[in-house]
């Protein structure tokens, strides 16, 4: 990895603010019942999967495995790799995330050993390539690239979670057209699309080449996965290719209806304790810090917050702090974690370099909430609007100030969990305090 050094910054401006006192606090969200039985729920659905069930015995199965960091991922991939097992098929894990992972063949196997998926929990070797070969032209002469190892194969099956993407909104977001036209299309596909800009690559251009894709592509057969707002699995799919766009559009309003949310308009500081690529592809749900920060794409109204903090980033996302550029501030011991190689590729594949910005670096984690309380842009500090959060897909327990509070307390649902108290740091002035 090759890590940034930012040195110590001492700021007496910072000295004796004091941060508001908060209280935990459980908040409602969307109740979506999780599926116990995936591997039940798996088979029975992949039985009805009229493409998957016409191959014969022998053929070779490319099951395309994402980084978005599914629940219980590698129960869902053992599943599939399960069953076309029990048909006499041999599959193989390609990874199908673009240009994660550094954009490496090593990197993407390195990911999706991250989230548990390897040849031993899983039992299906693991076929990392970045080759990429044309299928097709789209209307507009756009190449269609796509997996080489995947092409070759007798069949594809992909697993795609369906959910809301972070810089478009379109009937079809991030699913299984995505996963095809971007996933599988790995780091030349990605940036090929990305180089467009949100509006006219992935709005207009990725379906047209995910068409193509199902045209062309020995495609049998997608697993959709919808997941609820504690971050479970609330609905599974077999989706044949040419039921692709449908199912996606109709997942995507299901997906939406289950997204945890903070339920304030307007929040002066928000604490992130950890952002991370299996947590949004941005790091963070823009939905819940109210900012894509993307030159074009106009920030969410609601909510409204004038800074945001983040203190962390996830192991499962190996250095790739993409969307810190949405923060204010960040302490060193996040800053010096970031893989630059990992980092920047990602961002610029994309063509969205702004959440590959460091924001203010300081010391430490109370270095940063003091400075967020100190530009809060209220007269004092015990007036701040101050939430803390784990992160944007978990949020029914969170920290917040009185001041805050006061928008929710006596509302249906939400349970004041504790008295108020101070966020407490130890010496090194990590914060203790967390959800």
């Amino acid at each position: 990895m090759l890590n940034p050094y930012f040195p110590p910054v001492d700021l007496p401006i910072l000295e004796g603010v004091e941060p508001p006192l908060v209280k935990r606090v459980r908040i409602p969200q969307p109740r979506a019942e999780a599926i116990q039985d995936l591997e039940g729920t798996i088979e029975a659905h992949l039985r009805e999967a009229v493409k998957v069930n016409r191959l014969p015995p022998g053929s070779s199965i490319a099951v395309g495995v994402g980084s978005r960091g599914i629940a219980h991922l590698p129960r869902l991939v053992k599943s599939v790799i399960d069953y076309l097992k029990s048909r006499e098929l041999e599959p193989f894990i390609v990874p199908a995330m673009g240009s994660h992972g550094g954009s490496t063949a090593e990197g993407q196997t390195s990911l999706l050993a991250g989230l548990g998926v390897t040849e031993g929990t899983v039992g299906a070797p693991i076929r990392a390539s970045m080759e990429v070969i044309e299928t097709g032209r789209t209307p507009t002469n756009f190449k269609c690239l796509i997996d080489a190892r995947a092409m070759a194969a007798d069949g594809i099956v992909i697993i795609a979670r369906v959910k809301p993407h972070t810089s478009f909104n379109r009937p079809i977001e991030s699913g299984l057209v995505k996963m095809m036209a971007i996933g599988l299309g790995k780091q030349a596909g990605a940036t090929a699309v990305h180089n467009l800009g949100p509006a006219i690559g992935l709005g207009q251009v990725l379906p047209d080449i995910g068409q193509v894709l199902i045209e062309k592509s020995p495609l049998v057969c997608g697993l959709a996965v919808v997941e609820n707002a504690d971050h479970e699995v609330v609905h599974l799919e077999a989706v044949e290719p040419d039921n692709f766009f449908a199912a996606d559009e109709r997942l995507l309003k299901l997906a939406k209806s289950t997204l945890a949310r903070l339920p304030f308009d307007q929040i002066d500081v928000l604490i992130v304790e950890e952002l991370g690529k299996e947590i949004s592809g941005c790091g963070m749900d823009y939905a819940v810090t109210g900012r894509t920060d993307i030159r074009g794409i106009p920030n969410p109204l609601k909510p409204l917050i004038y800074k945001v903090a983040v203190l962390g980033c996830t192991t499962k996302s190996h250095g790739n702090a993409t969307g810190i550029g949405m923060a204010d501030y960040i302490p060193r011991s996040l800053a010096n974690k970031v893989d630059l190689v990992s980092f920047y590729m990602n961002s610029i594949t994309a063509s969205i370099t702004e959440k590959a910005r460091f924001p203010i670096v300081l010391n430490t984690d109370e270095d940063v909430v003091k400075a967020c309380t100190l530009t809060s842009w209220r007269a004092t500090p015990i007036e701040t609007r101050l939430c803390l959060i784990r992160n944007t897909l978990e949020l029914n327990e969170i920290l917040l100030s009185q001041p805050l509070l006061e928008d929710i307390e006596g509302h249906d649902g939400v349970e004041v969990l504790s008295e108020p108290f101070p966020l407490t740091f130890d010496d090194d002035g990590v914060l203790l305090s967390r959800i």
